[in-house]
């Protein structure tokens, strides 16, 4: 597998991120344009707004396809960290850990977890500050 680190964690699909993503925007501009360049014409101009409206419907899609597996992820993510903060510590993730925070804190190996885990209820860490004081990155391949 690919070698993670922080410059190299971020996981796009160009297909879906920037060819579906550009072509849905496109799409949707350009019916929008066709509606007002169009709208005297009252004959026609219920197609206009039903193409419209389906590229309306495909950038919702576009956008919960990507949002309701993330947060089912999300849900994993916190209780593998809790589990993991548990076994190693015998104590509950502290609850002040926001979600943001515990999805960078899993980056870290366990040796370093602990340490970036009460550093990060006492400091406040942000995400970005807890991915940067990670010295060996624990990859995560298997992200949606």
């Amino acid at each position: 597998m690919k070698h993670q680190s922080y410059a190299s964690h971020s996981r796009f699909v160009a297909g879906f991120h920037f060819v579906l993503g550009t072509l849905l925007l496109a799409g949707t501009v350009a019916s929008f344009i066709n509606i007002w360049r169009h709208w005297a014409d009252a004959d026609e101009i219920m197609t206009k707004v039903l193409i419209a409206l389906l590229f309306v419907c495909g950038i919702f899609l576009f956008w919960f396809s990507r949002q309701f597996p993330i947060k089912a992820q999300d849900r994993a993510i916190r209780a593998e960290e809790n589990l993991r903060y548990f076994i190693l510590t015998r104590k509950a993730l502290d609850s002040r850990i926001t979600m943001a925070q515990v999805i960078a804190l899993r980056f870290a190996p366990d040796d370093e977890f602990v340490i970036l885990a009460d550093r990060t209820i006492n400091e406040n860490l942000s995400p970005d500050e807890i991915k940067k004081e990670i010295k060996e990155w624990r990859a995560d391949h298997h992200r949606a």
